[in-house]
């Protein structure tokens, strides 16, 4: 499905996602949740930050090795490993 140029632009990709939406909001109504919060397990909370904490890691081990001058192969190979630090923190399970 196209996205006409005419009218208001649509708020959610396919129906499933709709459907996803107004489930949350059903299971947030009435509650103290606001409407915008993002809900994880505990076991979600904890991956999360064992994520955060392995990027700040690579992250350190960059501002390491630039500080001891190391070489460009090494400071590639610490690049791609940040980079894939990085793109499994973006997940949230």
């Amino acid at each position: 499905m196209v996205d006409s140029e005419l009218g208001r632009r649509r708020k959610y990709c396919k129906r499933s996602c709709r459907q996803r939406a107004y489930e949350q909001r059903a299971l947030t109504d009435g509650t103290s949740i606001p409407a915008d919060a993002v809900i994880l397990s505990a076991a979600e909370a904890t991956a999360f930050g064992d994520r955060m904490f392995e990027l700040r890691c690579a992250a350190e081990d960059i501002a390491t090795a630039v500080a001891e001058k190391a070489d460009h192969d090494t400071l590639a190979q610490l690049t791609d490993e940040l980079l894939g630090r990085a793109r499994d923190a973006e997940r949230l399970r």
